[in-house]
């Protein structure tokens, strides 16, 4: 019987492109090639009165992928602390897919809902976070920093005696907000959308690694009154570093602040019992923001907010309507925990992939990757042209050559052109450098040394 559900001529056509794309990753050129215009050429046209052929369609799309997509899920892109896909979350993603569920609430997909609150359950146990603490499953870890810091406003403005969801902030005790002098962009942007602001953020300075100093903090918190709120920083987005957390978690709770910590790829060094010592004190925070996206490698988008005062948490989220389905209890609504109620079903891949890796899985996934990153810089810093200039505790490089700016960009265009590896330049401390970031599961040693090379005949 015909089902008209089911194209499964599509469904090959689409899992055929994609298998295609897959297998050339490995030695296609890292970086997009394909301009603007080139683009709106292949794939603009007038829309058409009655449509397209849907095939048609698909291989128009896939027709430009080699060259309108970055090799983000190879190994060798090294840019933006972008993680690839584990082959198994790749496939879960296609289910997810096909399954299309609404999972903002129990009644609209049980299997979302349930897959979530067990890989909430495994990563708390997987990043020694309190077992008691909640998760939502958001978008990234721009999302994941609002749901937290709108937690952590419910909490200070109720310990002031006041009630922002139902009123406001017109008339609220001023919150103080205070921030790493490095923190990163996403945290601003939270403020902006919390009503908070940045032009009142206060700002403590960093080290040489651009780590907190919790000596700073201990100054300013003794001048500040009122509810106050402490961003700190696991994974420096440019060198790697992380901030003290159980010297500023002590400092931050003597004066009743939230302590929350950004960590979108950082915290995943709480999985490796050789990265663990330099977190010491992470789990004494209050709230923390990560990406599966990144470490964990699963397909675009996911972030984790993960809160310990649930009833926060559920406070500055929650919402009901009467038209929702009441659940009796013991299921777990997902829309509770997050800003959004429709969305994709992210548990799924991050069930997938947690369940395939194991413990030792996604331990030796981050040693990996932060091997790779110290083997980069090894390469590098041989070529006295080279300067490497942090201390890579984790996945990040940042290098700088002939100590000159315009060197530095240079170096860093020409191998985005040259195609074998792909990284980012930045500007830290007043210098340029190139920005490397390992965080993918399939970068080999010969993928960094070809990558190496590759960096090294770039230079000017």
């Amino acid at each position: 019987m015909n089902n008209p559900i089911v194209d499964e001529s599509l469904l090959d056509l689409a899992h055929r492109r994609s298998v295609e794309f897959l297998r050339a990753l490995p030695e296609r050129h890292v970086g997009p090639r394909a301009a603007r215009q080139e683009l709106i050429d292949a794939w603009g046209a007038p829309l058409s009165e009655d449509g397209e052929d849907p095939a048609a369609v698909l291989d128009s799309m896939a027709s430009q992928a080699d060259r309108a997509m970055t090799g983000s899920a190879a190994g060798r892109y090294f840019g933006f602390v972008i993680g690839g896909s584990l082959p198994v979350a790749v496939a879960a993603d296609w289910l997810t897919s096909a399954w299309d569920q609404n999972c903002g609430t129990f009644s609209t997909s049980p299997g979302d809902s349930v897959a979530e609150e067990i890989s909430a359950g495994w990563l708390l146990d997987l990043l020694g976070l309190p077992k008691t603490a909640s998760a939502g499953f958001v978008t990234g870890g721009q999302t994941a920093n609002f749901t937290c810091l709108a937690a952590a406003r419910h909490w200070v403005l109720r310990n002031a005696g006041w009630n922002v969801e139902e009123e406001g902030l017109q008339g609220a005790p001023r919150v103080n907000v205070v921030l790493s002098a490095e923190a990163h962009i996403t945290v601003y942007f939270a403020l902006r959308l919390l009503g908070l602001g940045n032009a009142n953020v206060h700002k403590v300075d960093t080290d040489e690694q651009g780590r907190m100093r919790a000596d700073k903090l201990a100054e300013l918190l003794p001048h500040l009154s009122g509810p106050t709120i402490i961003s700190s920083q696991v994974g420096n987005v440019n060198t790697g570093s992380i901030d003290p957390v159980r010297e500023l978690a002590r400092i931050a709770h003597e004066h009743e602040a939230w302590l929350h910590v950004d960590g979108a790829f950082g915290l995943w060094g709480m999985a490796s019992r050789d990265r663990r010592p330099l977190l010491e004190g992470v789990q004494d925070a209050d709230s923390w923001a990560t990406d599966a996206h990144k470490w964990l490698n699963v397909p675009y988008d996911c972030g984790v907010a993960i809160v310990r005062h649930s009833a926060a948490h559920r406070a500055a989220m929650t919402l009901t309507a009467s038209y929702l389905e009441q659940t009796s209890g013991a299921e777990r609504d997902p829309f509770d925990w997050t800003p959004e109620f429709s969305r994709r079903a992210r548990g799924f891949t991050v069930y997938a992939a947690l369940r395939t890796l194991g413990r030792r899985g996604v331990e030796e996934l981050v040693d990996r990757c932060c091997a790779r990153a110290r083997q980069m810089a090894s390469l590098l810093a041989r070529d006295p042209r080279a300067r490497v200039l942090n201390d890579v505790v984790l996945n990040q490089a940042l290098v700088r050559f002939k100590d000159d700016d315009d060197a530095t960009r240079e170096t860093v265009v020409r191998a985005q052109r040259d195609g074998t590896c792909w990284m980012s330049g930045t500007t830290w401390h007043d210098m340029a450098a190139m920005r490397i970031s390992v965080s993918n599961w399939s970068t080999s040693e010969k993928d960094v040394e070809r990558s190496a090379a590759a960096i090294l005949r770039s230079i000017p």
